[in-house]
């Protein structure tokens, strides 16, 4: 968790061995274009691939752990800086970048002045190329201001090619802004580049493009592992661990297929996946009032969650019930030494009854719950990122995020428990454990994006 982002001079350790000629090749069109359009070469080169969730769709911004893998799709950034002495030849006090792109028919040009104690500014509201360059650059250079007050940043040059499908579910967007930050970062002289706080920053950077995500395509997208999958937790903190894949015959192999249809987060937010993340805090905050319980600000993306919520009930501050020492009786609902699984068996068990209105939930429905006006209702939860809705359906949403939660420890421990080289049924319980997330995400209509 603590090891730095690798600085490599030669691609054969990024990429499949297949992929190598035609990558090598992508490259150096990649650093001969930047080289004509600005008539020098670039200092370095930013990558961050795109990633695939194996398990655990939707349930990251509740804070529940995931199993995705990166890809060798990724977004590649080529970067020349330009000297504070270059700027003061020129005249230049503010940070100039000009931002180009391999694909100017689709992607035009574009460039952004950033005052020295300034940030890049950023119109949410117009879906933009270059706003998640700019966001990444903004977590950047914050975090620069942290360790130096007077930091200011240097004029760059850039040119980016992605060869994520943008909208395709494989996350372009974020690989975007962890290239962005992390390109921000070395040219402002950061030799070392600590994954935890590139994914840290990159994390809270995207949500400026109007998308209140969560955290597990940066994570997937940073410390990832070649050839293994990647367990992804966020509570109490952010950590992720490699899971290499049982050798097993015939060997584990995925099949990423592309349906050609397109679900762009920033245009759906406010009727999907902004939405999906208002649902499932709001159904925290309900059960949590009638259980009486009270919730601490998390890492969540509105600061609540269903894994803090988890986490009230059963911490021993909760006032759970008392323990037993008879291991065939389960332990009362709150007893903190309720093994984990466990838990969220009872949560999800406790969904039907705490959250009863199959239709759905008013604005005022969950106001007068929370015992809250509704101005103060919509404040809180629907203002930083509107979202459109007459009813918010909180059964639906916290049902798949427990039985996705309870779906990622199984998947794990299939993994991690192999029983031998032969074993013939573990690819099926695999498979059906996909199928059943799949089956829940329409079902309890999750859907994508």
């Amino acid at each position: 968790m603590d090891e730095t982002v690798p600085v490599t001079q030669s691609i054969d350790t990024l990429y499949p061995d297949a992929n190598i000629p035609s990558q090598k090749q992508r490259w150096q069109d990649l650093i001969g274009q930047f080289e004509s359009k600005y008539g020098k070469k670039p200092a370095f080169v930013a990558r961050s691939p795109g990633r695939v969730n194996l398990i655990g769709e939707h349930i990251d911004y509740s804070l529940y752990e995931v199993l995705p893998m990166a890809i060798a799709a990724d977004v590649l950034i080529a970067v020349a800086v330009s000297s504070p002495e270059e700027d003061g030849a020129n005249g230049i006090t503010d940070a100039v970048i000009p931002m180009l792109n391999i694909n100017p028919h689709k992607h035009r040009p574009s460039q952004c002045t950033v005052p020295s104690s300034g940030e890049a500014d950023i119109d949410a509201t117009v879906h933009e190329w270059t706003n998640y360059f700019k966001a990444g650059f903004n977590g950047a250079v914050d975090l620069l201001r942290k360790e130096n007050e007077k930091f200011s940043p240097c004029s760059m040059q850039i040119l980016v090619d992605g060869n994520v499908p943008a909208g395709g579910g494989l996350s372009s967007s974020a690989a975007f802004v962890c290239a962005s930050a992390l390109a921000v970062l070395r040219a402002n002289g950061r030799e070392l580049v600590k994954k935890r706080e590139l994914v840290e920053l990159a994390i809270v950077s995207e949500r400026a493009v109007g998308v209140n995500s969560g955290g597990m395509d940066q994570s997937a997208s940073v410390f990832a592992v070649k050839g293994d999958a990647l367990s992804v937790s966020f509570s109490p903190e952010l950590h992720a661990e490699a899971i290499p894949f049982p050798k097993v015959e015939p060997p584990i192999t995925f099949m990423i297929a592309q349906s050609f249809v397109t679900s762009d987060k920033h245009v759906t937010a406010p009727r999907c996946y902004n939405l999906r993340v208002v649902e499932c805090t709001l159904a925290a905050e309900v059960m949590a009032a009638k259980l009486g319980v009270e919730l601490q600000d998390d890492s969540g993306p509105l600061r609540r969650s269903l894994r803090g919520l988890q986490h009230a009930v059963f911490s021993s501050s909760s006032g759970g019930g008392k323990t037993t020492k008879d291991p065939s009786k389960p332990l009362p609902l709150g007893d903190p030494q309720t093994p984990y699984k466990q838990q969220l068996e009872q949560m999800l068990s406790m969904t039907p009854n705490l959250l009863d209105q199959e239709t759905g939930y008013t604005r005022s429905d969950i106001a007068e719950t929370l015992q809250i006006s509704l101005p103060a209702l919509e404040s809180r939860y629907m203002t930083t990122f509107p979202v459109h809705a007459d009813r918010f359906h909180l059964a639906k949403r916290a049902k798949h995020v427990f039985s996705e939660a309870l779906r990622v420890l199984a998947f794990k421990e299939l993994l991690q428990n192999q029983k031998s080289a032969n074993d013939t049924k573990l690819l099926e319980r695999l498979g059906a454990l996909m199928n059943e997330t799949q089956e829940s995400c329409r079902e309890e209509r999750m859907g994508v994006g």
